[in-house]
């Protein structure tokens, strides 16, 4: 689904294209006010930015070129973006209304803010009746959420002696065939496995899993008994009673969503109420606006600390090893900016983190909203950040002796940063896309674990697994690259190539990697896309907006003749919502409606919802009564 997305980015590009080069490259290259206009920091304009915007004299008739030039990129990517929405909707009901495959998030529903359990009930029995009122026919039965996070420690714990178990039976096993038949393997128990008393590995390991074992059985009990929270998985037998919203009166009591996959549930985030939500809500946002705006304090500040004399003064203990006349030399050259690299480099992370905090109850949805942060944070401080900063930079003398000279000197500089993105944009491909089809990074880690870290097959499988496509920062990465073409394509029309290139390549690469390299880590069924389409959109508003000022600057007397194309944006923009949105944030009665070849095995749907942890040794149903509804104990509802 996210190569057809790219390939509609790609028709834009490409039908702008078509229309763009041929037409505005010889309008620009055949005006002369490069000769006439104030020179560059170089000296004079370069030969490629005689085909820019800037060789067009200001009030200039030629204006109305690209004048007309923006309405048809405006219009191109109206009519790709309509046919990419029907398009994506259709693939998504498509999925949806599959008649082979039972997926069991379409039969269960989320439920979060549950009231106070009544007095003389218990929350299994509040859930239960609740919904068996609302559908007595089709409800199946339902799973209150549980506080698992001592339960999932043990587990963890656990299954990390299991995995060492079996490495060093592996080891041993092997060792029966080298120069040291049947030497089993040892270790020692102290800190990190560096100290303390050395023991049989093999031994040592079959008596925690022995240990461990009881301690997991009793926190299970403890957690289904005892640890209940205000929130409900409910199942049911029909996917067009799944599909209905039900809500109660009030919007903090009976909240009920889509369930997610089981594999995307994020089940601590499940317990957090209402107000919690809303408030953590604008936090994060507020702690994001501040990192989008103010970045450059934190990165001040690591690139201050890490000085040479700030670390001798806060880590004297280093200050015999910086002054190694080497060791001083390398780190005054590359420290402070590699603290910079590595900052950026964790910003995703950050952001993810942040998402999640929002109480958001699963990783698909945590994907796209930390995507969004992402984009809004690259475009603000590498797309406009760089046009203004660098501008500023290169004119500030001129700015400082004329200082109501600074709307004409940006405006009119605007087009010497295209070479900068032009130059960009190829870089992006190769760094981007280059390295993701010769998979060189994963390729060598690979045959390094195998060589020295490997031991078993389990192990060997987790180091060659490939993962997902990253969309967390391959979406907005994406999507930096599209607000940068579209916001030059009439400044720079040479820009457009690039982009074909990169949009087209790389289509071809996802295409490929999808379907034959990574792993998807979850479904959501097209959820990315309106998400997508918003931000095309914005990109397109920021295209324009840039573009009236420019031809502002230009002193070009039609320029308000821009301005119903920006309310056409943003009704386009609305229409698409109103239209589309709904589908993709609740499956449609008419999808759901469609039967499925055989009855679905509602317990094997129940117990793909069960927790790893919670599902140890295959706990009977009588374990769960506590948690579990007791329902359909007295029947199939099938």
């Amino acid at each position: 689904m996210f190569s057809a997305i790219v390939g509609s980015i790609l028709g834009i590009l490409v039908l702008s294209g078509l229309v763009l080069l041929p037409v505005l490259l010889p309008v620009a290259a055949t005006d002369d006010n490069w000769k006439s206009t104030a020179t560059t920091s170089n000296g004079a304009f370069s030969d490629l930015e005689k085909l820019y915007m800037g060789n067009v004299k200001s009030k200039s008739p030629r204006l109305w070129a690209f004048l007309f030039a923006l309405y048809w990129v405006s219009f191109v990517t109206y009519y790709l973006l309509w046919k990419a929405y029907k398009h994506v909707s259709g693939l998504r009901a498509d999925a949806l209304m599959s008649r082979e495959v039972v997926r069991p998030e379409q039969f269960a529903i989320l439920v979060r803010d549950i009231p106070p359990v009544p007095e003389g009930q218990t929350r299994q029995d509040q859930v239960d009746s609740y919904f068996k009122a609302i559908h007595p026919e089709t409800f199946y039965r339902s799973m209150v959420v549980t506080n698992n996070k001592e339960e999932k420690k043990i587990w963890k714990e656990l299954e990390g002696y299991k995995k060492k178990l079996a490495r060093a039976e592996a080891i041993y096993a092997k060792s029966k065939t080298t120069g040291k038949p049947g030497a089993r393997p040892t270790n020692k128990i102290g800190f990190l496995g560096l100290i303390g008393k050395k023991v049989d590995s093999i031994e040592y390991y079959n008596e925690k899993i022995n240990e461990v074992t009881p301690k997991l059985e009793v926190e299970q009990e403890v957690t289904r008994k005892e640890k209940q929270q205000n929130s409900a998985l409910v199942f049911f037998t029909s996917r067009v009673a799944a599909a209905q919203s039900l809500h109660a009166r009030i919007v903090d009591k009976w909240m009920v969503t889509y369930a997610p996959e089981p594999r995307q549930l994020i089940w601590s985030n499940l317990k957090i109420n209402f107000f919690q939500r809303q408030l953590r809500q604008y936090v994060v946002y507020v702690l994001v606006a501040l990192t989008i705006l103010f970045y450059m304090i934190p990165i001040g500040f690591i690139s201050a600390l890490t000085t040479l004399d700030n670390l001798k003064k806060f880590l004297p203990f280093l200050e015999s090893i910086v002054n190694i006349a080497a060791i001083k030399t390398v780190m005054e050259a590359y420290l402070p900016q590699l603290a910079l690299i590595i900052f950026l480099a964790l910003l995703p992370k950050i952001l993810m983190y942040l998402s999640k905090a929002e109480g958001i109850p699963s990783k698909s949805h945590v994907v796209r909203a930390a995507s969004g942060k992402y984009f809004y944070f690259i475009v603000l401080n590498v797309f406009i950040g760089v046009t203004i900063g660098g501008t500023l930079f290169s004119t500030f003398k001129t700015i400082q002796k004329k200082p109501n000279s600074i709307v004409s000197i940006l405006a009119s500089s605007l087009p010497l940063n295209a070479t900068f993105f032009l130059t960009f944009v190829a870089l992006k491909f190769f760094v981007g896309y280059g390295l993701q089809l010769s998979r060189l990074v994963p390729l060598i880690k690979y045959h390094l674990k195998r060589k020295y870290i490997c031991k078993t097959e389990a192990e060997l499988k987790e180091a060659w697994f490939p993962g997902d496509l990253g969309y967390g920062t391959r979406v907005p990465g994406d999507m930096l690259i599209v607000t940068i073409v579209l916001c030059y394509s009439v400044i720079a029309p040479i820009i457009i190539p690039f982009g074909v290139v990169y949009f087209g390549l790389g289509w071809l690469i996802l295409r490929n990697q999808a379907l034959k390299v990574h792993v998807p880590a979850y479904e959501s069924y097209g959820r990315m896309w309106p998400h997508m389409h918003t931000r095309i959109l914005g990109s397109l508003i920021l295209y324009q907006l840039t573009m009236f000022g420019y031809f502002g600057a230009k002193e070009f007397y039609y320029a308000p003749f821009l301005i119903p194309l920006i309310i056409l944006s943003l009704t386009f923009g609305y229409v698409c919502s109103q239209k589309f949105y709904r589908f993709f944030h609740d499956t449609a009665l008419e999808v759901a409606c469609h039967e499925l070849k055989e009855a679905p095995d509602m317990e094997q749907i129940f117990r793909a919802y069960i927790p790893p942890s919670s599902s140890f040794e295959k706990i009977d149903d009588e374990d769960y009564e506590y948690a579990l509804s007791q329902v359909s104990r007295s029947g199939s509802f099938v």
